[in-house]
Order: structure tokens, then sequence, then C-alpha cells
């Protein structure tokens, strides 16, 4: 019996005269005779030639669009249009029914939307094949750009005591009976008594663990599931996503904008490399998708041309103070174009300023540092006052087209004494982190690290509008299925 065989290795192989066997799911079945069959390893379809008049009637009616079939025959040119190769199937077995009367997903257009309502099935479309296969280029090229660098894969816990960004938008985890929690004696949930003896939930970031790691490792990464409990239903928030999180010791903030610029052009060249024909598609996806959208509201740049110039361009850096001062006197602000105005030095920029900088100003890919104080995280390093008395830290936001923020990162605070005075002016509790300072207390050096979030990545490089659309299973308030 031949060996089964993929079809994306079948068609790239360019071998003919060969007994294959070939397995996977309808697509289509023309005339009683013509099967377009796939298995997930492409988006080409295999041709699959039936000799309708010596098959039993009863079997060619059971070839139904979705139903999973196995095909052996005889590989040969075919003299049709549309394929180089066609099956003259010997042999068809069905292996799985599908009633078509009830297959949801039928040979025709179907919305985003309702796809997001199948995301069980929606796997099986061209759009949502060529998403997930780019997706795991990437989640392997970014342990291939680690691994080769040295770089130690560390998990960090997904059930943590901390809150690392102090945002406190966290889910609870306990294994209290939630209708009969126990209580102390002042009326409040007694924790002591949950399963780990205190109040836990799910993590927002691997950050603060993975410091430890590199404090004694000197380089890692995470790249793990991460949680915020944020009720917010835009197209670029989940509940549930993935962050890869790299940790270096003895880096500063120059080496950290140049380790996340080097991994972001390594995984998008590796993407380009190894999903060509999946990238080629998404392109024509969004050349299509943006013709309904008015002229003004269409990307300059189609997606290929958007990784290229990712590639060619060294990313523009410059300090959050050089930023605010370019917008303040940009047309867009002037003209009261932004939605949020850019008033001056102290300004939280929003996603239409970081675009702004990127697609009209430079024209490249821009990384951001030194950001003031207040608006940022209490682990990043300080810098000493300006001659103005403002007061930074050595962070640094990476701004792509099309999406703004990409990365975020900081050089950390190293110092005791520094960072424990942050903690207090933010209400940290420093006995809750006391693990977190001992790496300050015993052979504190220099260090740095960024995080990416990786379904912004596959947004990114994939041209898709909703981030719910680049996760195999989306969670977001009020869903939670499949």
């Amino acid at each position: 019996m031949s060996q089964r065989i993929k079809i994306k290795a079948l068609l790239e192989s360019g071998k003919t005269d060969i007994d294959v066997t070939i397995k996977g799911w309808v697509r289509t079945f023309r005339n009683n005779q013509f099967i377009a069959l796939n298995d997930g390893s492409t988006n080409s379809n295999l041709q699959i030639v039936v000799d309708f008049e010596n098959t039993d009637p009863v079997l060619l009616k059971r070839i139904t669009t979705g139903a999973a079939i196995s095909a052996s025959g005889l590989l040969v040119a075919s003299l049709g249009k549309g394929q180089t190769v066609e099956v003259k199937a010997k042999n068809i077995e069905i292996l799985g029914d599908s009633d078509p009367e009830k297959y949801p997903l039928q040979p025709k257009k179907h919305s985003l939307e309702f796809l997001r309502e199948i995301a069980h099935l929606r796997f099986r479309t061209n759009t949502f094949g060529a998403i997930f296969r780019v997706r795991n280029s990437l989640s392997f090229a970014i342990h291939q750009f680690f691994q080769e660098r040295g770089f130690v894969y560390l998990h960090t816990p997904v059930i943590t005591a901390s809150d690392a960004e102090g945002a406190g938008e966290t889910f609870h985890v306990t294994n209290f009976d939630l209708a009969n929690p126990p209580k102390t004696p002042t009326g409040e949930i007694d924790f002591k008594q949950d399963f780990f003896g205190k109040a836990t939930n799910l993590t927002v970031s691997g950050q603060l663990e993975g410091e430890l790691g590199a404090m004694a490792l000197s380089d890692i990464y995470t790249f793990g599931p991460t949680f915020r409990a944020e009720n917010s239903n835009t197209t670029r928030h989940l509940a549930e996503f993935w962050m890869i999180e790299p940790e270096m010791a003895f880096y500063d903030l120059n080496d950290n904008m140049d380790l996340a610029e080097a991994l972001l052009k390594y995984v998008i060249r590796y993407a380009l490399d190894k999903n060509k024909e999946d990238i080629e598609f998404l392109t024509q996806r969004l050349l299509d998708e943006e013709k309904q959208k008015p002229q003004n509201e269409r990307s300059e740049l189609s997606l290929l041309d958007k990784l290229q110039f990712c590639l060619d361009n060294e990313f523009e850096r410059l300090t959050y103070t050089e930023a605010i001062d370019i917008l303040k006197e940009s047309t867009p602000n002037k003209k009261k174009k932004f939605q949020y105005p850019v008033e001056g030095w102290g300004t939280d920029l929003q996603s239409e300023h970081e675009r702004y900088l990127v697609e009209k100003h430079f024209k490249k890919p821009v990384i951001l540092t030194d950001y003031p104080k207040d608006i940022k995280a209490f682990y990043m390093r300080q810098n000493e006052p300006d001659a103005n008395g403002r007061e930074t830290v050595r962070a640094m936001d990476i701004l792509f087209p099309g999406i703004g923020e990409i990365v975020g990162g900081s050089q950390r605070e190293e110092r005791l004494e520094k960072l424990e005075q942050r903690m207090d002016e933010m209400g940290i509790p420093k006995e809750e982190l006391w693990w977190y300072l001992d790496t300050r207390r015993f052979g504190a050096c220099q260090h740095a690290g960024f995080g990416l979030g990786f379904e912004r990545l596959v947004l990114f490089v994939t041209g898709m509008g909703n981030i719910r659309d680049v996760i195999p299973f989306p969670r977001f308030p009020k869903n939670a299925e499949f």
C-alpha cells in the first residue's frame, strides 16, 4: 500500500506517475467526477479524478463538502486548468461523513464575524488555514532566534500572587465554594484558607519571574499565556493572549533595542521565506477587502510591502521628548485632526500619534525611548532629571505601521533604594515582592528586557484587522466558547 503524503509536499516534489494515498477533507465535488481535496498543509487543493461510471453510486453520494476521505491512485500531470497534477483514483474510502444540509462551511464567501461564531470549524477555510500556518512559523522562529543566541527558555508561572503592572485587572484563582467562602472575623474573605494560603491570580506577565532567571542564567526568555480581566471589546484586546518576554543580564537600553529590532526582522523574514504562498494569499485578501473602503482609509502599502518595509529600514530611534515636539508641530495636531490632541510633555501617546510618527513623519519603524516616569511602570530604570527638572525612565517602545506599539520594554531599575522609593510612591507593597527586591540585594547588575505581544505580531504579519482572528480560540468579555 502506498504511504500517505501531504498535499503540500506532493505539489512541491514535482513528481508524477507514482502511486499515492492522500487523506483530507472535501472542499468541492463537481460533476460526480472531480474532488477538490485539502488536508490543511497548504491552501492549494489537490484534484482527485473519480471514475464515476465504475464507482458505487452510494459512495458517490457520500462525497460531500466537509467529508473526510482517503484517496489512492496514480499521480499524473493534469491536462485541466487550475492544477499541475491530479490523482486518478483507484480507491476512495469515506473516513467521516458530512451532512451537506447541516455543514455550515459551504463553498462560498463567509464573513469573519460568522466564522468567529464557528471558530471550531474556521480552520478549514483558506483564510484561517493561512493565518495559523503563519502563526506556527512565527512561533517556531521566535524559539529558533533565542536558541541560536544561547538564551534559556524559562517557564514562568501561570498562577501568581503578584500583578506585574500594578493594574489590578486580574483573574482570581481559587478553589473556594463561591456560594460560601470562609470569612475572617471582620467579614472579609479569608484567603489564608484558600488552596495557596493567599489570594492568587492568573499572570499578566512573566517579566518579574523572568528577571530572577536572568540574574543567574544571564539571558532567558519566556513565551507563554498571559491574562487580563479588562472589560474591553476592541479589535486589539483579548483576555487571554501570549507574550514573548526576554530578560538579559548586563544589557543596557541600547542592547535591548538592538535585540528587539533583530528579533522582529528575523521572525518576519522567516515567515516570508517559509509561508510565501500564505502571505501572498493574505496580501490579495487584504487588497480585496480594502477595495470596499473609501480611498482615504486604504493602506498606502500592501501587506507584502509593509513586511518588506520593516526589513529594509533601520528603525528610527528618538526620545519621547523629541517625539512630542514633532507631534505638537505636526499638521494633524495643528489642524485638530487627532482624536487626542497632543498638548505637551507628559501626554500619554495614543495609537494615532504612534502611527503618524511611523507612517507619515519618518516612514520607517520607530523606537521611542525615555518616557516620563509618571506614565510608566515601577520597575523601569530612572534617569537623572533633565535641565527642566523633568523625570524620565529608560523605557523603549517599538512602533510599527498600521498597528502602533508592538514591543514595550526598558532597562530595569537595579538600584535597591531607587526601586523601593518608586514602589512606595506607587503604593506597591514591598513585603509582597520581597523576592524581587532580593535580586537587587544580592549581586545586582544592569539588566533589561521587553515584551512582545504574540497576537499583535501575528496580526501585523497576516494583515488581519481583528486580534480575535489570529488566536485559535479567542477569549474576550462574555465569551469563552470551545
